[in-house]
């Protein structure tokens, strides 16, 4: 009978000191620093099929005898965002825990999974509670095809955490110092082609190559993506439709010489001192600007055939 009251007596305590899967899984996670190690038994309970949480579980072979290599390279970007993940509070970071589970110390799930290849990421959605998605124990199966990096892994598990992971890339030291020591190569070129970028005939010369090559076509064949020549050779398109590449380029250079001719008809030849030389390149650039319209006009009518008109050519 003294025996029965004490059983009764520390009935109480046995059931307190008795631990919830819950908390099982939260010590667990403590103690991996946010990644629980899974094996056969720890498994089975995280992935119970009456679950009030969820779970993003790495499958991987890190084993150097099973020669993972992708298992190591994904390896970090998992701990990554397990990591941003265990800096939520409590109330919703207990509700989704990261694990890893190694081929070596379960293989019996591996087998029962059917994975022959790692690595492999499967979230468990919660099946009862406020957060379940389904009450089904299927698994969704993370997608790799943009890569092993850690901010698409985040991005992608973030729909199945009860909040957004927040997770953030790291600084990149490496660029950071090889931006820094850019510094003074840059300041040593500027030195010297500081006058060239203050020359105004070199903007000038800059401004009207990417006009004329703006104005001819370029974008529109970038665009439709259409071929630089016509299958029989030709390279003028008729029609305002369609246009060829080489098109673009002649069209360029015609818009080009005419743009030049017109700068140097009205800065270089006030300059000249001579008379007759003024007279010589007043000629010289009007007979050029003529020409160079009278070809423009000739690819006009090339395009709009009714129109009429037309200069030399």
């Amino acid at each position: 009978m003294l025996r029965l009251i004490i059983a009764l007596l520390c009935l109480p305590f046995c059931l307190a000191a008795q631990k919830s899967p819950r908390d099982e899984l939260v010590q667990l996670a403590a103690t991996g620093n946010g990644v629980i190690r899974l094996d056969e038994r720890s498994f089975d309970l995280l992935t119970s099929p009456n679950r009030d949480w969820s779970a993003a579980i790495q499958l991987t072979a890190l084993n150097p005898q099973r020669r993972c290599g992708p298992c190591k390279e994904f390896g970090p970007s998992f701990q990554a965002v397990a990591k941003a993940w265990s800096t939520v509070n409590p109330e919703q970071r207990n509700n989704h825990f990261f694990a890893s589970i190694d081929f070596d110390d379960a293989f019996q799930v591996f087998k029962k999974l059917g994975i022959m290849s790692a690595p492999v990421v499967h979230v468990y959605p919660a099946t009862e509670g406020p957060n379940a998605k389904t009450t089904r124990n299927d698994p969704f199966k993370y997608d790799f095809s943009n890569g092993f990096e850690a901010r698409p892994l985040a991005e992608q598990l973030s729909s199945h955490t009860p909040i957004p992971i927040p997770y953030k890339d790291p600084i990149n030291w490496t660029r950071v110092t090889s931006l820094i020591s850019l510094i003074p190569i840059v300041a040593l070129v500027f030195r010297f082609i500081r006058p060239v970028l203050q020359n105004r005939w070199v903007w000038a010369a800059n401004t009207i190559l990417l006009s004329t090559i703006m104005t001819s076509g370029y974008m529109f064949t970038r665009i439709r993506g259409t071929p630089y020549v016509a299958p029989d050779g030709s390279w003028l398109a008729a029609g305002f439709q369609t246009q060829y590449g080489q098109e673009v380029q002649v069209v360029s250079l015609l818009y080009g010489v005419l743009a030049g001719s017109f700068v140097l008809l009205i800065l270089l030849v006030p300059q000249q001192s001579s008379p007759s030389r003024q007279r010589t390149q007043i000629y010289i650039w009007t007979a050029i600007n003529f020409i160079m319209f009278s070809l423009l006009v000739s690819v006009f009518r090339v395009k709009n055939r009714g129109y009429p008109f037309k200069l030399l050519f």
